[in-house]
């Protein structure tokens, strides 16, 4: 995914292309069966599919930083978009995180690394990396793949956090079981 709707890649030639889009939203919806693609075509998927949306703007996150993130969240059902699970799209509160911190499924804390402010990313997480056999009840069903689509809104890096003015993290942000993997409160991180 580059800037004003083109998108590069390789052929396996390792020839480069690019296509220009006539519009952002052909450009994303091309990139979501992209990613859709890649995973029916993995006998088994075995790690998190991450498809760039659109790429934001300053430094990539790591390990540390704060997030607050707006998302739906699909289950991967007939090889694509199933029903939606959860969303805070267009709600007043968005999910508010911290990489690292182990408050959000395992496919979130992989998939999420490198995103910038204002970024959007596709991402299919295999049951191993979410919520496996267990699943949620009444939500997500035992051993599902699922799929999201995360844009972070707001970026606090770990190294310009001193002490208690960090993003505080609240279960009250979003209701379970969003990717948050308990119901338990956690008032801050």
């Amino acid at each position: 995914v580059q800037p004003n709707n083109y998108s590069t890649f390789y052929d396996d030639q390792r020839q480069n292309w690019s296509i220009m889009f006539e519009s952002e939203k052909a450009a994303v919806d091309f990139s979501k069966q992209v990613c859709i693609a890649k995973c029916n075509s993995c006998p088994a998927l075995e790690s998190v599919l991450c498809q760039d949306l659109l790429l934001g703007e300053g430094q990539g996150v790591e390990g540390g930083d704060s997030l607050e993130v707006a998302y739906t969240g699909w289950l991967f059902q007939n090889n694509g978009l199933g029903q939606v699970f959860d969303s805070n799209v267009g709600k007043d509160k968005l999910l508010r995180l911290k990489l690292g911190s182990g408050k959000v499924i395992k496919g979130w804390e992989e998939g999420m690394l490198g995103m910038r402010k204002g970024g959007r990313r596709f991402l299919i997480v295999p049951p191993a990396w979410a919520y496996g056999a267990q699943g949620v009840a009444g939500r997500v069903p035992p051993d599902s793949t699922l799929v999201f689509e995360v844009e972070v809104r707001r970026v606090k890096l770990a190294k310009e956090c001193s002490g208690s003015d960090g993003l505080s993290v609240s279960s009250r942000d979003s209701p379970a079981p969003s990717p948050v993997p308990s119901s338990d409160g956690f008032s801050s991180d």
